[in-house]
């Protein structure tokens, strides 16, 4: 994990590799930002000058390196990042623009032992964004790199150093490192980023590692290092207890499901929420085969679980005066001979029966499980998180998670905090005419309905399992949970850590009664 400390030198005399400056987008052509001044006295105050002739535009995300002067700095290397367009009179940039520019910056410096960031630092909520976006911007993921063995003397050559890690050492300058807010909010930061960044290392492992059962093995050690309780019920105890549909799913597969409860408790709570989390290890659909093109990133059909894991541990950490229970829903989804097919009929842990129509609908049969699990211990409020649907996906895009819940207010809460926090979401309905389109000639309920609505549909679902009289809602984060395009902002290659952050701020919301 990236190292990030409160300089107490100026910008003109800390030693680093690299200083880091903020630069936005004028009309007339770049701006440099609040903190970056004493690097243009450096530049004879012609830094814009120098950034604009070099073609920057001050575009949020844009990075630009360039020598340090000969005198004035005590650094080599430059590097302006792009804030896009200059706010308002009096205005401040918004934290979401400085966490991504923070992280653009901090992923152009992979392979960098020290680098100084001199962003625009107004108040604490500033630190926090740049803290956070340079932690998560510094994430690599390299587990299963750089191994090769050497022939020879086993030196190999400069081409074969391996992998680039993640910047070493961040130095927020600006900040007030004797200042309660400014340390706590990097406290905060640090606490947040190196879960949502553990979440993304279990997402970006590789299914033949992380089975079900290695997957509770690294949540119970974890848990237990920050006095977090932890239960584990194995295939047999799942039987035993009538936990059809986990075991439904998880039957097909040599490596047999678990259910994980993970349990932090403040002494001086007065509020219990509980996260449920999809840990679908690896989703081959099942008897309903997936098709080729749609399987090969599957591992991260357990990123709700790993959500779920990070943010209980990230609220234990951060000693919040509330309780928080989570859930982990995990199994692995393959064909066999023993697998669940098309037909089959479930009894879930709630005794309402499901006729299995697809077992590619796997995630919420899992899910039911777990949500009356968490109903019985009747909490203020019930979170769960799956990469459900790729009907949302269609609807919403690859960026954005769909928020369903049984109660208005609690979905409005949710989207606020998500957006607060720069994790982008949107409000979605759970229309009652849907229902019946799961009805079964057989069971109680199908696991599918009409295919229009698909994410909806899944919602409705999963509200059936749901205690009578408990807040609820679905986050379906399917979109954003694994990245496959180009990295951008803060956010990688691969597994992004999705609504770890919205979980930590409900969670805040809900230890000091500010939750609306």
């Amino acid at each position: 994990m990236t190292a990030l400390t409160l300089s107490t030198a100026g910008a003109a005399t800390l030693r680093a590799d690299v200083l880091v400056v903020g630069v936005a987008k004028g009309p007339k052509g770049p701006v440099l930002a609040a903190g970056a001044e004493a690097v243009d006295k450096a530049y004879d105050g012609k830094l814009a000058g120098v950034l604009d002739a070099l073609g920057a535009s001050g575009a949020e995300g844009e990075v630009t390196k360039l020598p340090a002067p000969a005198a004035g700095l005590k650094v080599p290397v430059v590097l302006a990042v792009g804030l896009g367009s200059v706010p308002e009179k009096e205005e401040s940039f918004d934290e979401e623009v400085l966490r991504r520019a923070a992280g653009a910056a901090a992923r152009a410096l992979h392979g960098t032992k020290k680098a100084a960031f001199a962003l625009p630092l107004d108040d604490a909520s500033a630190v926090t964004a740049v803290a956070e976006g340079a932690l998560l911007g510094a994430y690599t993921f390299t587990a299963y790199q750089g191994g090769e063995k050497k022939a020879g003397n086993g030196k190999g050559s400069a081409k074969d150093s391996g992998p680039k890690q993640p910047l070493a050492e961040v130095l927020l300058v600006g900040a007030k490192p004797r200042d309660k807010e400014h340390k706590a909010a990097v406290e905060r930061a640090t606490v947040v980023a190196t879960e949502v960044n553990v979440a993304r290392d279990l997402v970006n492992t590789p299914p033949n590692d992380l089975t079900p059962e290695a997957f509770a093995a690294v949540a119970s050690a974890a848990a237990k290092e920050n006095g977090v309780k932890v239960q584990v019920l194995d295939e047999k105890a799942l039987v035993k207890g009538g936990y059809g549909g986990i075991m439904g799913v998880g039957k097909g597969s040599e490596n047999p499901p678990r259910l994980v409860k993970l349990t932090y408790t403040h002494p001086k709570a007065e509020k219990t929420l509980a996260f449920v989390g999809k840990g679908i290890t690896y989703d081959s659909g099942g008897i309903s085969l997936k098709p080729a093109g749609h399987n090969e990133t599957m591992k991260c059909d357990m990123a709700g679980a790993a959500a779920v894991f990070a943010s209980v541990v990230a609220a234990a950490k951060l000693g919040l005066r509330v309780n928080v229970t989570g859930w982990l829903a995990l199994a692995e989804n393959m064909p066999s001979g023993s697998a669940t097919k098309p037909g089959d009929v479930l009894r879930m842990y709630s005794g309402k029966t499901v006729e299995v129509l697809n077992t590619d609908a796997e995630g919420r049969l899992v899910l039911g499980d777990a949500l009356t699990k968490a109903s019985e211990e009747n909490p203020d409020a019930i979170v769960d998180v799956a990469t459900l649907t790729g009907a949302m996906v269609l609807a919403l895009g690859d960026r954005t998670f769909g928020i369903m819940a049984n109660d208005d207010a609690f979905r409005t809460s949710i989207h606020e905090i998500a957006e607060e926090v720069g994790e982008s979401s949107w409000p979605m309905p759970l229309p009652a005419e849907l229902r019946k389109t799961m009805d079964s000639p057989t069971a109680d309920i199908a696991n599918m309905g009409v295919r229009m609505g698909g994410g909806l549909v899944a919602g409705l679902f999963l509200q059936e399992f749901v205690g009578e009289g408990i807040t609820w809602a679905h986050l379906d984060i399917a979109g954003p949970a694994f990245h496959e395009g180009a990295p951008h902002g803060y956010t990688p290659k691969g597994g992004t850590g999705s609504a770890v952050r919205t979980l930590v701020r409900l969670a805040e919301r809900t230890a000091t009664g500010d939750l609306g």
